[in-house]
């Protein structure tokens, strides 16, 4: 099984608007719209972990140019 490369936080952002707006129209199917829904909950989760991740790293280099 390959690895695949994980998206960066601007496309896991892009995905996400694109999940919610598809929700947003409330026209599919219901088994749809609750894929929708909960893709969209796997996407969120996914880009706050990828942000407080990022928030780290950026404290970690402030912290290192301080000295």
């Amino acid at each position: 099984m390959s690895s695949q490369p994980q998206p960066s936080f601007e496309e896991l952002l892009s995905s996400l608007e694109q999940t919610i707006g598809r929700l947003a129209e409330g026209t599919a199917p219901l088994d749809e719209l609750v894929a929708a829904h909960e893709r969209a909950a796997r996407l969120l989760a996914e880009a706050e972990a990828r942000l407080e991740s990022l928030k780290a790293r950026a404290d970690a280099l402030s912290a290192q140019l301080r000295g």
